[in-house]
């Protein structure tokens, strides 16, 4: 559906955009930490020992106040570019649920929608699991819509523009005698290593995806101000068994390796995330920074794409890009970096489920 102005995004009626969830209130948190740890066996010392994090927050994730705020975003820019498309919410593990969003789409008489993930990378915590979300959800009520999955965008110029000059915006915030020095530390959510090798249609996508990501940051990063920096790939938020083998550095270990080499400014960039969401928060504004200043780094935090109007931007395209692709008209999706655009139908197998296989939307067999 658009305007006679606008960009043609048939055969698509409506778009989705769908996300983690988080708790809203103190007694949200535990439920919601069941809920994404269902399956896993976590003993509840462990859920309690997370749910300390949201406690230092009111009991109050940012992460659907920071949806709510690009949703509105989202629609503004559609109508502004004469797009006359509604758009859903659904997440996986708290209210608004996915189901939810399916069944009001039904029941407003949507037959076909495209769908954004909060999530740019591939994995299957990262893509895969909201896929098989999608196909539980769409099982779940009768009539629902058909679903296609927009690609995903580690390397889109939106995103990647944006995650520029948020790093850009945190170098100005040091001070002027260490400016030059700073490191780059750019953050990713840890996964399991065996989920990061069986990653993607070949392997290893997730960490080449963010390789490829952060190559492109810096060497822009490079040109703006003319310093040729360090900058490493570290990671955040690691959970589960300890006996599982999980992505390294972690960052407040790596910053502890950097300060022992005699480093004394960082910008930490969290290039795996496009919110200021929990892991965001808790995970660098609290724990690492807390960390740089016990060790005497003078750090800054880059923001997350969040509300970009790049990024915003960016949705629109790879909505034109992807109905365009339906309707069997010739595209270039754009991309910058070393890798090509990433495909919006996965292949068989992709990113499998480390648990056993379960039914997901938006592949080859599908």
């Amino acid at each position: 559906m658009s305007s006679s102005l606008g960009p043609d995004v048939s055969p698509y009626d409506a778009l989705v955009l769908l996300s983690f969830g988080g708790p809203e209130k103190p007694e949200d948190v535990i439920p919601f930490l069941e809920n994404v740890t269902r399956g896993r066996r976590i003993p509840p010392e462990r859920l309690e020992a997370v749910g300390e994090h949201y406690f230092l927050f009111g009991g109050r994730s940012p992460i659907n106040d920071q949806n709510r705020a690009l949703l509105a975003a989202i629609r503004d820019d559609l109508r502004g570019n004469g797009i006359d498309l509604p758009v859903y919410w659904g997440n996986r593990n708290w209210d608004p649920y996915l189901t939810e969003a399916m069944t009001q789409m039904r029941d407003d008489g949507i037959r076909r929608a495209a769908v954004l993930t909060t999530s740019a990378y591939s994995s299957y915590s990262s893509c895969r699991q909201y896929r098989e979300d999608l196909a539980e959800a769409v099982a779940q009520v009768e009539g629902a819509p058909r679903l296609d999955r927009l690609r995903q965008y580690f390397n889109h110029p939106g995103f990647i523009e944006a995650v520029v000059d948020a790093a850009l915006t945190s170098l100005s915030e040091l001070s002027d005698k260490l400016r030059d020095e700073a490191v780059l530390v750019f953050v990713t959510h840890s996964i399991p290593t065996e989920m990061a090798r069986t990653s993607g249609p070949d392997g290893d996508a997730y960490v080449r995806q963010h390789l490829s990501a952060v190559e492109e940051v810096s060497a822009r990063l490079r040109h703006q101000t003319g310093r040729r920096r360090r900058h490493d790939l570290v990671y955040c938020s690691r959970s589960g068994s300890p006996r599982t083998p999980w992505l390294e550095p972690d960052v407040n270990d790596h910053l502890e390796a950097l300060a022992a080499t005699g480093t004394k400014a960082v910008v930490l960039i969290p290039i795996g995330f496009v919110s200021d969401h929990m892991e965001v928060i808790y995970d660098l504004d609290t724990e690492a920074l807390a960390t740089a200043e016990k060790l005497g780094l003078e750090a800054a935090r880059a923001s997350t794409p969040g509300v970009d109007g790049r990024f915003v931007a960016m949705v629109r395209d790879l909505l034109v890009e992807r109905a365009a692709a339906e309707r069997g008209e010739p595209v270039q999706p754009e991309s910058v970096g070393t890798l090509a655009a990433w495909s919006g139908v996965c292949a068989v197998g992709c990113c499998p489920n480390p648990r056993g296989e379960r039914p997901a939307l938006c592949e080859q067999d599908s």
